[in-house]
């Protein structure tokens, strides 16, 4: 099947690999020369632009979209008068559900069909393959199985839930029609809701045993700190890089998520090379926003939400206020930022 893909970057270029490989055709665009050039290397058909991709295109033609959310729009405003009716637009990074309704809507007007993807697999995908999360129209859908087929990691070694796969379920293979336009990102956002919980529980349990030996460390006695009452229960050296390649095998919390950490700390131990500033690109926002709307509580989600801005210092002037305020209410001096306790 033909795909134009604009956008081949960490993600869309592997995707892209992924189709060239198992027969698919692949036009595709991309900002970056190079990347262009890696794709005709791979076999694909490149392009010199956005209009240039149409043009090499067959009708009905299937444009996927692989850019960041922000500029989504702008693409879709430049393209939509070069196509015709029956051509399909999708987008598959990661937007808000509730402009994919927009989106839908104004195309539809112009007969040219949406669908939102929401793509799961980082840059990993182009091996393991990639979950899918659907939204559209059915008929369209269904036209471009061969692609979500490709770009699905199938079945590999993981048995079926009891009662799911069999014909009509694509579920146990990788992807998933969730519903109409919205439906994909909207499973997505929560998707990513969920990641964000599950990093920060990894991250608070594993900083956790990084300091179960601070009872060996001297701890300054005055009033702006409090003792650690049982030192003796805090003498623990323990090799949290070890912990982790223990945790992958027969722990019901092993994870790809954990197999990642486990290689960060083999490769770093001390995680010296990162700084701790951990972005959000969205999701976690809106799948706070929802469950806020749909009266639902999401107590961890929303904390590890709430976290990652504290990792951007965004929390720094609140903290000066704290401190201002137990100075002077108390007399209370900052310890120097280098103290542990």
């Amino acid at each position: 099947m033909q795909l134009g893909l604009i956008g081949l970057g960490r993600m869309g270029g592997n995707m892209a690999k992924r189709l060239l490989r198992n027969g698919h055709q692949v036009v595709g665009w991309n900002q970056a020369p190079e990347a262009i050039a890696a794709l005709v290397a791979d076999g694909g058909v490149g392009a010199s632009s956005a209009a240039d991709l149409i043009a090499k295109m067959q009708a009905p033609r299937h444009v996927w979209l692989m850019l960041p959310a922000g500029v989504v729009d702008e693409t879709i405003d430049a393209i939509a008068p070069l196509l015709s009716p029956g051509d399909t637009i999708i987008d598959g990074g990661n937007s808000y559900y509730r402009d994919d309704l927009r989106r839908a809507k104004a195309l539809a007007a112009k007969g040219i069909e949406y669908v939102d993807c929401g793509v799961s697999g980082g840059v990993w995908g182009l091996e393991r393959g990639y979950c899918v999360m659907i939204g559209g129209p059915k008929a369209v859908v269904e036209r471009m199985d061969p692609i979500f087929r490709t770009l699905a990691p199938g079945k590999g070694s993981i048995e079926p839930t009891p009662g799911r796969g069999g014909p009509g379920d694509t579920s146990d293979v990788g992807y998933l029609h969730c519903g109409p336009a919205g439906a994909g990102h909207f499973v997505k956002m929560v998707h990513n809701g969920i990641e964000y919980a599950l990093m920060a529980a990894y991250a608070e349990g594993f900083n956790i045993m990084r300091h179960a030996g601070m009872g060996k460390d001297a701890v300054a006695t005055d009033a702006e700190t409090t003792p650690l009452r049982e030192p003796e229960a805090y003498q623990y050296d323990i090799d949290v890089a070890k912990v982790a390649e223990l945790w992958r095998r027969g722990s019901v919390v092993s994870s790809w998520l954990l197999d990642l950490t486990a290689l960060a700390l083999a490769d770093d131990p001390k995680l010296e090379k990162f700084g701790g500033r951990v972005s959000d690109s969205g999701e976690g926002r809106w799948t706070v926003i929802a469950a806020v709307e749909e009266g639902v509580p999401a107590h961890v989600i929303s904390a590890s939400l709430f976290d990652r801005f504290e990792s951007r210092g965004n929390a720094e002037f609140g903290n000066k206020i704290l401190s201002a305020m137990r100075y002077a209410f108390g007399g209370h001096h900052e310890k120097s930022a280098g103290s542990r306790h």
